[in-house]
């Protein structure tokens, strides 16, 4: 995890904003399906702990639970995507793009490379991973 100033975000047309106020992990780009179908790409997104995390607006904030392990988090009315809870609720990873500028944050590796789509190469010299890395979303998101 990387110290971080307070940093802010939210979706698209403003329904939902947060605050972070704590470390957040470098940012993961995930090539899974599941991640390329809620964002219309691979998604680079960052995790922080709960603590860390405020809601400060969440007239907009709607869940969908994509798998047995996670759930999603998305701007009902403008459909940003927003957030990645896994079920153990031990952090929340946060849609990179979401969070304003300057965001402070480096990027890490690639996971999941073995889902990735055939229209892109994954070829920024950065780590990659065909499937989780190991210990990635144990404990603290590290």
């Amino acid at each position: 995890m990387a110290p971080t100033a307070e940093a802010t975000g939210g979706c698209l047309c403003g329904a939902v904003t947060y605050r972070i106020n704590g470390p957040m992990r470098p940012v993961v780009y995930c090539h899974c399906s599941q991640c390329r179908k809620t964002s219309g790409h691979f998604v680079a997104a960052t995790a922080v702990s709960h603590q860390h995390l405020t809601l400060t607006g969440q007239a907009g904030l709607a869940w969908y639970r994509s798998s047995d392990i996670a759930r999603r988090g998305f701007c009902k009315h403008c459909g940003s995507s927003l957030f990645w809870e896994p079920a153990h609720g031990k952090y929340m990873c946060v849609m990179a793009g979401t969070i304003d500028a300057p965001t402070g944050l480096a990027s890490r590796e690639h996971i999941h490379t073995a889902d990735a789509s055939d229209y892109y190469d994954v070829c920024d010299g950065l780590p990659q991973f065909e499937h989780d890395h190991p210990g990635l979303w144990e404990g603290d998101g590290k």
